[in-house]
């Protein structure tokens, strides 16, 4: 629990219904523990948590508005994450979040999450990825 204390102090988002329930993502289902806080963004103030609308765009990249969520899988969400974040970007000096969170936590902690770098030459953002 320490490591996800200290990956997730906090977690802003936005009032989906995925975060309807806050203390089942706040506290430690068998202690009962807070481990993270959870905090909401004004509605419709996209603005507030800027940086994640970035990857919000890469993934309808991915998976356009009107794709049916119906056949993602675990694996499916991870290839797709792992090809957002291996994606160079001009606000994080040219590294892409993967290097940049490997950097500041670690291969291991990476891995834990199944979090693989993806070469740039195949990065796909595109539907065809999970096809």
């Amino acid at each position: 629990m320490e490591r996800f204390q200290k990956l997730f102090p906090v977690i802003l988002t936005d009032r989906g219904s995925e975060f309807t329930d806050p203390s089942s993502i706040e506290c430690d289902a068998a202690t009962g523990e807070l481990r993270t806080r959870i905090f909401y963004c004004d509605p419709r103030r996209s603005d507030q948590k800027g940086s994640i609308e970035v990857t919000h765009e890469f993934i309808r990249r991915v998976l356009p508005k009107g794709t049916s969520f119906e056949f993602l899988t675990q694996e499916k969400v991870n290839l797709m994450m792992n090809h957002i974040n291996s994606y160079k970007r001009k606000k994080l000096n040219d590294q892409s979040p993967h290097q940049l969170f490997s950097f500041l936590y670690g291969a291991d902690v990476l891995e834990t999450l199944n979090s693989r770098l993806i070469a740039p030459s195949e990065i796909t953002l595109k539907p065809e990825l999970l096809k």
